[in-house]
Formats: C-alpha cells, sequence, structure tokens
C-alpha cells in the first residue's frame, strides 16, 4: 500500500495562518518562554475559553500533569485516584511526585472512570482525584466534585482529550481545583509540544508559575523550592494561538467525521459505537469503538485487516492497574479493573483527522463490514 493511500489515525490541521504566526513571534525574537507577547495572550485566550481566569503554558499534557500534582502538594506516601484507562501520563504525575496511583475501572457505557466505584477506594493517604475525560467525552463531573467535597480531595481535571467538550453545559477543564491540557500534534489542538495547566485559584497559579520555571526566587538565583524548567516557548505559544482561533471549526469537524462513522458503523453488528450522554457535548478527539464477539473476528484480526489495507488504528490505554513499574511501586495497591481491561483487549480507535472526508470514511467502514464474520 503506497504512503498516499494510505489513511493515518490523525493528520495535523496546520495552514498558512499558524506559519504566519510563528514567523511573526521568531522575528520579534520569542525563542523562549521567558519574554514576548504570544505566551501570555495564548495563556489568557486559552484560559477563557476553558472557562478559566488563569493559564500556565508548559512543555506538554504530561509536564502539565506532573506540574499540578506538585502543586497540589502530594508526595510520598499519598494516594492518587485516576482513572484506569488512561495515557500513562496520567499515572506518571502521580509517580514523579512520589505518591501511588489507585485506579477506577471504566464504566461500560462511555468508558470513562465509574464514579460510583470512587468512595469505595478512598483511604487516609488518599489526597486527590485525577478524573480523565476520554476521546472527548466528558466524565460525570457533578458527581466526582461532590464526592471530592465530601472527602476533602483535590481534582485535577486530565482535558489532554477534551478542548472544548461540556458537561451539563459548562466546559470540562472548568470544574476542578486545577485541570491539565495538551496540545501535542494529534490533540484537538496543537502546539508541537506543549500543555496548559488552567485554575481559577489565584495563589494556585503563582505556585505553578514558580515551580514551572526552576523556583527562581528574589533575589533571582535563591531558591527555596526545588522545582522543574516546563516553559512553553513563545514560538509554540505563536502556533496555539493560530489554532485557537479555529478551534470551533475543529471540533465541528471533529463531530462532522464521528457522525459520519456512526451513519456507516450503526448497524453492523458487533460493534459498540462511541456514546454521548444526553448531559454530554462529546468532541470525539478520535472516534474510538469496541469489538464485541458478535462481530465474529477479533480486535487485533480485524485491525490487522485494516492495516493491509491502509488503514491505521490504535488501541485503547493499557489501563493503569495492569502496567509493570506501577505494579512494583511500593505501596501498590491490586485493584481489579475488568471493564477497562476488556476496553484494552477489544477497543481502538480509527482515522479521526479533522480533515477526513466522507469517501475515506465510507472506505475505512466498507473495510469493516467486510470484515465480519
Amino acid at each position: 500500500m503506497s504512503a498516499q493511500n494510505r489513511i493515518p489515525v490523525h493528520e495535523p490541521d496546520i495552514g498558512e495562518d499558524e506559519i504566519q504566526s510563528v514567523l511573526a513571534a521568531l522575528r520579534r525574537g520569542e525563542i523562549s518562554g521567558s519574554f514576548g507577547k504570544a505566551l501570555p495572550e495564548f495563556e489568557e485566550r486559552f484560559a477563557a475559553f476553558a472557562g478559566c481566569k488563569f493559564g500556565i503554558a508548559v512543555t506538554s499534557g504530561t509536564t502539565a500533569l506532573q506540574l499540578a500534582v506538585a502543586a497540589a502538594g502530594i508526595g510520598r506516601g499519598d494516594e492518587v485516584l485516576m482513572s484506569a484507562s488512561t495515557n500513562i501520563a496520567t499515572s506518571l504525575a502521580a509517580y514523579h511526585n512520589g505518591a501511588v496511583s489507585v485506579p477506577i475501572d471504566s464504566e461500560a457505557v462511555t468508558w470513562n472512570l465509574d464514579p460510583d466505584l470512587i468512595e469505595g477506594l478512598i483511604t487516609t493517604k488518599t489526597k486527590a482525584i485525577i478524573p480523565v475525560h476520554l476521546f472527548g467525552h466528558p466524565c460525570e463531573m457533578d458527581k466526582i466534585m461532590a464526592i471530592a467535597r465530601r472527602h476533602n480531595l483535590v481534582v485535577i481535571e486530565d482535558c489532554a482529550e477534551s478542548h472544548g467538550a461540556t458537561w451539563q453545559g459548562r466546559m470540562t477543564g472548568s470544574f476542578g481545583d486545577m485541570a491539565c491540557f495538551s496540545f501535542y500534534a494529534n490533540k484537538i489542538i496543537t502546539t508541537g509540544e506543549g500543555g496548559m495547566v488552567t485554575t481559577n485559584d489565584a495563589a494556585l497559579a503563582d505556585k505553578l508559575r514558580l515551580l514551572r520555571n526552576l523556583g527562581f526566587g528574589k533575589p533571582r538565583f535563591y531558591h527555596e523550592v526545588p522545582a522543574f524548567n516546563f516553559r512553553m516557548t513563545g514560538m509554540q505559544a505563536a502556533l496555539g494561538l493560530a489554532q485557537l482561533a479555529k478551534i470551533d471549526h475543529f471540533i465541528t469537524e471533529k463531530r462532522r467525521v464521528a457522525a459520519t462513522y456512526g451513519e456507516f458503523l450503526g448497524n453492523i453488528p458487533g460493534i459498540q459505537l462511541p456514546a454521548e450522554l444526553p448531559e454530554a457535548f462529546n468532541v470525539y478527539w478520535m472516534y474510538a469503538i469496541v469489538i464485541k464477539p458478535e462481530f465474529g473476528r477479533s480486535r487485533d484480526e480485524l485491525a490487522a485487516i485494516l492495516s493491509e489495507q491502509g488503514i491505521e488504528t490504535r488501541t485503547f490505554f493499557c489501563p493503569m492497574n495492569m502496567q509493570p513499574f506501577l505494579r512494583a511501586q511500593d505501596g501498590h495497591r491490586d485493584i481489579p479493573c475488568p471493564v477497562a481491561e476488556g476496553l484494552w483487549s477489544d477497543g481502538f480507535y480509527l482515522p479521526s483527522g479533522n480533515q477526513l472526508d466522507r469517501p475515506s470514511i465510507a472506505r475505512v467502514c466498507g473495510a469493516i463490514a467486510k470484515a465480519r464474520r
């Protein structure tokens, strides 16, 4: 299969506006994250988009999570509850701060964490919860926030995949004490690499900025806290500004792609399609499906057939209760997560780029329909 006939899982949607924005930042000399106008403007505008007062731009979604956990004062011996089905970056945020990840199994409809399992996992060591808005569908944040308030837990939303998604009309990222976004190349908007922590707490925003920038004090080279160098560059922020101006269009296109997949796949037995609960606005970061026994082939068999035809796919995430280095960590709790384990074995996502046209989606779905036994 030639490269030009392949359908990738995602392609960045970059145009002349982004090129000119980055060039302008370069001409202004904004090559670092220490000065210039693009970075603070991007932080302000994206925070406002997410329904927050403050934005702290960083090098990635992964470092955004690590920074947020550090700013919350979470450390060795503490436990952090989090979605079992998530990218490893969520657990790394706890791990690199010395804390233990405690996975919460998924529920079978939206594949997000099951709120009904949270309170049974809370101990005296529990300090925070990180709900992950998986593949662009928001978690049930009203339930999660009520539990967190009852137990005095910090809430850090993992919004790496949910830019623009809402729950009960409210933006993901605006519920918790902090929220972490990714601007990696395959996200709703991109800065190439990059991320941001958003918050409505001025004191937390100050602490996040301090920890992001090596903990410089007064005088400058006097350091009271061990911090990080997680600064985003002005060039990346300039790219982010141009992307942010198009985010409504990007989300509309994501939902168009999802609707078209639903039209073609809805009548094929043995496929569970992504949900959109009545209270939710799903941005469909990736169009994920789960292969059921009625399909007649396994997920891996179907993925191999699609790959032979030039159609790329990616599996769901290996759940946190199965990750070897987490299982070897001191303080590890062996929590069964049967739903998340089933998603890992039977789920994958299909090509989901903004620019995917109807004939390409029809080609993907035709190959899936033909593969069914």
